[in-house]
């Protein structure tokens, strides 16, 4: 059998099988477009982003040459990838911004855009247009809330002293991005603000921040974190919420209740279509003269395009009513609702008008559960099993309770990957605790918070207010309880994106193909995971800017360099080494030897130990035993510059060295060396920068030595 008969066969099962899914086969445009958006986070710099593009385009030429649906699937799907990067290309260069070239403490005047206040952490976050040629033209800055003047608000213009700082990239490997995240979001410095603030020109309206109003309107009757959950419902402001609570809601799985985003857009339209549709139909003559359903409908869509408005408009929340009023749509038009397709075009509509989001984890966790769900209860299977049907109400009860425990477990596999590639940890119990606390939240928590704002109007909204509290306080119960049991979340090291990858191929091949071919999906899932699980943790990590470094215990627990390291640095760390242990002090631990201005520690890794130093002050330190302390380690730390002079066995990772390749996670046996830093052309990496003037801070007349 010749070679053009091979093919011929070949391309005829495939076409046999496309056949088979026809109806499947729209789903994978919003996978082509994000793939295209991806390869554009991935590839390095702008000669590989044109190959990707001409690459592209000849996968849609050789579909406009190939006849049948494999031809028409390559044609699309070529260009929906091309188009996926030729956009996050233009987006990128589009918002490009100037960003501040290094810290400095400066005086400004500028107009309030946006102010956040966050009570659990003492701040107001204050986002500000300075003005100056010499600034970037949008920074944000952190205000303790005792500084805070009287009408501060949006619109107004302010004078202050702040210190401003670049906007910084991921400080070790696996670790948040907030440079990217800047750069799209057009913030080109942030920093602290100092008193005193003044205000030059109040805003035209001051109590006009009707989410604000709200936010403090709630956090005055109930207190804590509760309050901050309450606020958080029904105006998507979050930052009453205690650190601690947040966190319990992160281990327990409950996190996604603080965000606004599909759950709580449904809840708000389906009872503003629930109680227009009763109320008009109290009158026989609306229920005999319109189509109620469709005026309810039209409720429902204006309640979420304002609960959108009410909650800031993010872009999460955006994307939930978009889906919103698709179902609403279908739901006029008498078409099915809750379908695969609606995803898909509620994701190829955010892609097109935010590209960046796809790197985010809000959406990919929003639709990757979503896409659970929804794929899950549109399986044949699932509605023999779970169908109504005539049987007993006891019954009915367990076989639905039987399908939402099935519903979480699959949701918490799903989001599972996505959880431990950002965050490095995913929840164990996090399906059962949904199953209490997700009915909780819609149908009392959110309809008791609703009575009582309305009550208020009359001044009779107390009762209602003690009973959301009792509500939100056994959610927080749940939360704890859950966050505190043994194994309640499981930690890892940083994931490899090559294992990621594989296991999101997997899992939307598994839950976009409906024919016995979806289960080859399982096969790049088992690969991606099994890379995961034998990626070795890394034993040393150091951040980008030298100060801090975490080193793996043999019990498993992280040493930290610095005794006096922030909560968020020892979080971090300890998340990064894939550990769930607090982390302890190298100071403190028996085969260190520390002074104030160094460390020394012997790591067994393999078949041989490892010699780490570190310094740990600025101050100058006898050159010839520095010499030969470096001469004598495998790998030496500083976050300042080191002389030629110290040689270490291995690495040297000096400010020079890291300012090349960022943060690093080293795993010894392997010799596996992971960089924040590659070769990469990004524009938030190379940005444009302004040098601001610079202002001495007060009290800093004392200045260490810093070099050799």
């Amino acid at each position: 059998m010749g070679a053009g008969a091979v093919f011929r066969q070949i391309a005829a099962a495939i076409e046999q099988r496309l056949e088979a899914e026809r109806a499947q086969l729209p789903l994978w445009i919003p996978v082509a477009l994000g793939a295209g958006i991806t390869a554009w986070f991935l590839l390095p710099d702008a000669p590989r982003w044109t190959g990707f593009l001409l690459a592209s385009g000849a996968v849609a030429l050789l579909g406009l040459a190939l006849p049948g649906r494999l031809g028409r699937g390559l044609l699309i799907g070529g260009l929906a990838m091309a188009a996926g990067c030729a956009l996050i290309w233009w987006r990128a260069e589009r918002v490009a911004a100037p960003v501040l070239a290094r810290p400095a403490v400066v005086e400004m005047t500028a107009r309030v855009v946006r102010v956040e206040r966050l009570p659990a952490r003492e701040i107001v976050r204050v986002t500000l247009l300075p003005g100056r040629r010499d600034l970037p033209p949008r920074v944000r800055v952190n205000l303790p809330i005792e500084d805070v003047p009287a009408g501060l608000a949006r619109d107004a213009v302010v004078k202050l002293r702040a210190r401003l700082m670049p906007p910084a990239e991921a400080s070790v490997p696996g670790g948040y991005d907030f440079a990217r995240s800047a750069w799209f979001a057009g913030l080109g410095a942030t920093g602290k603000g100092f008193a005193p603030v003044e205000v030059v020109t109040p805003a035209t309206a001051p109590a006009a921040d009707l989410r604000a109003a709200l936010s403090a309107h709630i956090q005055a009757r109930i207190d804590g974190s509760a309050g901050g959950i309450a606020s958080a419902l029904a105006t998507g402001d979050q930052g009453a919420i205690a650190t601690d609570d947040v966190e319990a809601m992160q281990r327990s799985g409950l996190a996604h209740l603080l965000s606004v985003s599909g759950l709580h857009v449904t809840a708000v339209t389906a009872a503003a279509m629930l109680l227009v549709l009763k109320l008009l139909a109290l009158s026989p003559t609306l229920a005999l003269r319109w189509r109620l359903p469709l005026v309810a409908a039209g409720a429902g869509a204006l309640a979420a395009i304002g609960y959108t408005w009410l909650t800031g408009a993010e872009v999460p929340t955006i994307r939930s009513c978009v889906a919103a009023l698709l179902v609403l749509l279908a739901l006029s038009l008498g078409r099915e609702a809750i379908t695969l397709r609606l995803v898909a075009a509620g994701a190829v509509l955010v892609l097109l008008l935010w590209p960046e989001a796809l790197a985010g984890a809000s959406f990919q966790l929003s639709f990757a559960a979503v896409t659970a769900i929804v794929a899950l209860h549109e399986s044949p299977r699932m509605e023999r099993w779970f169908g109504k049907r005539e049987e007993s109400r006891l019954a009915a009860w367990s076989r639905g309770l039987g399908s939402l425990l099935l519903t979480g477990v699959a949701v918490e596999l799903a989001l599972m990957p996505i959880g431990l590639f950002h965050f490095h940890q995913a929840g164990i119990y996090g399906a059962l605790a949904n199953i209490v606390a997700i009915p909780l939240t819609t149908f009392v928590i959110m309809p008791l918070e609703a009575l009582a704002l309305l009550l208020d109007m009359a001044g009779l909204g107390a009762p209602a207010w003690w009973l959301t509290e009792r509500a939100l306080a056994l959610l927080l119960w749940i939360a704890r309880t859950t966050a505190a049991a043994p194994g309640a979340v499981a930690a890892f090291p940083t994931m490899p994106g090559g294992a990621f990858a594989l296991m999101v191929a997997g899992g939307l091949w598994l839950a976009l193909w409906r024919t016995g071919m979806r289960w080859a999906g399982a096969l790049p899932l088992a690969l991606g995971l099994g890379w995961m699980l034998a990626t070795p943790a890394p034993d040393l990590i150091v951040t980008g800017d030298g100060r801090h470094l975490a080193i793996r215990m043999a019990d498993g627990s992280m040493a930290l360099l610095r005794d006096r390291a922030g909560d968020y640095t020892r979080d971090m760390l300890a998340e990064t080494g894939g550990s769930d242990m607090e982390p302890v002090l190298l100071s403190e631990q028996p085969g260190a030897r520390c002074s104030p201005d160094a460390c020394l520690i012997e790591h067994r890794a393999g078949d041989r130990i490892w010699r780490v130093a570190a310094t740990r002050s600025g101050y100058t330190l006898p050159w010839a035993e520095f010499v030969a302390l470096c001469r004598s380690v495998d790998v030496m730390i500083s976050d300042r510059r080191l002389p030629a002079g110290c040689t270490p066995r291995w690495l040297k990772l000096d400010r020079p060295a890291l300012a090349r390749t960022g943060g690093v996670a080293i795993a010894f046996a392997s010799g596996r060396v992971t960089m924040v830093r590659g070769a990469g052309q990004h524009p938030w990496l190379h940005p444009d920068k302004v040098q601001p003037p610079y202002v001495p801070e007060p009290g800093n007349a004392a200045v260490r030595t810093r070099n050799h």
